[in-house]
């Protein structure tokens, strides 16, 4: 079988790797001959570098990627297509849809799995870990995976892996921003909403436009949302079936009243698949944070919490509930910039050190320039290692609380790892 990947950005990229792992021949193309190729793998291959530099071509065995030009014979020639989710409502897809090349038309057996979502701005990772763990708990094999941009190996590998294994339930995670493309690769029996925040606006525009699509996400189906949830009416008149949940009555190892939430909208949903009470409460009585999200570790006298905090909201729901000495945190995209607003936030809660460090992006000078901006009158400092990460962590350790998020998943496990490590040898 081969398949063509058109556009190499995080989802693309998963895709060829799931697809070669799989065993499949595949063409890539983007026509961006500067995209970042970083995570594909690329082994044994040969570059050409064609047309004043206008062009690339890098070929292999069982992979050919073309950048700066689509080689259109070459997609004729394969099996299925798989295209970025930010294509998913264009012509160029829309004529796919018409023609069934897609690769979510072309392998079926995940469309006939009891399928269930979690979406919405934060909390979607860990919602999906508690819930697999509640399910395996009660004995279901579950297939768990999606939104490549939260840790997974990316949508076309739970399509690749649905059509080779034997699971009871595919639990996805689904990126506000692939909502309609994910709604028409799946089909979901449940769907399951965190909360509605201030993320991706540079995709949305407005929280208006981000819930007229999850309208869209939601006709037809069983959704679940907070009881508290803006726009339940909206979402109940779209969907078939709507059930509130709560926030979790019991203790859990991980901290924050969010997370409380995550757990409640797990047990809703397990709930719904009548798994006992006594499975769902000893499950989440267990259940430690994912790697990259929230944790907190113990530095000499310091709580040290370390996790991606990438949003306004986000950062808000953390320090509503603490007081930080400092506060580190990584910047975004130049692209991004209304992510710039957790800088606002930190600002409002006044600690007395901002430390700012690359996450996504090298915009530390956009950053520095609005924290002046906002008035901020405690210390910036900027830093670009991680090494110099810890060093201040080191500093600050005989303050009790020091919170680092912010943007750069990668980066910020790198931080949690090494915290982790000397908090485990104090």
């Amino acid at each position: 079988m081969k398949a063509a990947v058109i556009g190499l950005g995080v989802e693309g990229k998963k895709a060829v790797n799931s697809l070669l792992n799989h065993g499949w021949e595949v063409y890539a193309t983007d026509l961006n001959i500067n995209v970042d190729l970083t995570g594909l793998d690329l082994p044994n291959l040969s570059m050409n570098v064609l047309d004043d530099n206008q062009t690339v071509s890098i070929v292999g065995d069982k992979l050919t990627v073309d950048l700066g030009f689509t080689n259109s014979y070459a997609i004729e020639q394969c099996d299925a297509i798989a295209i970025s989710p930010s294509m998913y409502g264009g012509a160029f897809a829309e004529r796919l849809l018409m023609s069934g090349d897609l690769l979510s038309d072309v392998l079926i057996k995940h469309k006939e799995m009891f399928t269930i979502g979690i979406t919405g701005t934060n909390g979607k990772t860990t919602t999906v870990h508690m819930l697999k763990d509640i399910l395996q708990s009660a004995g279901k094999k579950v297939l768990v995976g999606g939104n490549g941009g939260g840790g997974f190996s990316g949508y076309y590998d739970l399509m690749l892996e649905a059509n080779e294994g034997d699971y009871d339930i595919l639990l996805v995670e689904v990126c506000d921003m692939t909502l309609d493309f994910c709604k028409h690769c799946f089909d979901f029996d449940y769907i399951g909403l965190t909360n509605i925040g201030n993320d991706h606006m540079n995709v949305h525009k407005t929280i208006a436009n981000y819930k007229d699509t999850l309208v869209r996400f939601f006709e037809g189906k069983t959704i679940f949302t907070s009881f508290n949830q803006d726009f339940n009416t909206d979402f109940k008149e779209s969907a078939a079936r709507h059930i509130s949940y709560f926030a979790y009555q019991d203790e859990l190892q991980v901290f924050g009243k969010f997370n409380l939430l995550n757990a409640g909208l797990a047990t809703a949903i397990s709930k719904e698949l009548k798994v006992p009470k006594d499975v769902i409460k000893d499950t989440l009585s267990h259940f430690k944070a994912v790697q990259g999200r929230l944790d907190v570790y113990k530095i000499n006298d310091a709580s040290v919490y370390v996790g991606k905090t990438d949003n306004s909201d986000a950062l808000a729901s953390i320090l509503s509930e603490k007081d930080f000495y400092a506060i580190f945190i990584g910047t975004p995209r130049h692209n991004e910039e209304h992510r710039l607003d957790i800088l606002d936030v930190a600002v409002k809660y006044n600690p007395e050190v901002i430390v700012l460090f690359p996450g996504l992006d090298d915009t530390l000078d956009i950053a520095i320039y609005r924290l002046n901006s906002l008035g901020y009158r405690g210390n910036i400092i900027t830093v670009s290692t991680l090494d110099e990460i810890i060093e201040l962590v080191a500093e600050y350790s005989h303050e009790d609380a020091i919170l680092i998020g912010g943007n750069g998943q990668e980066t910020i496990i790198d931080i949690q790892e090494r915290i982790k490590l000397i908090s485990e040898k104090l």
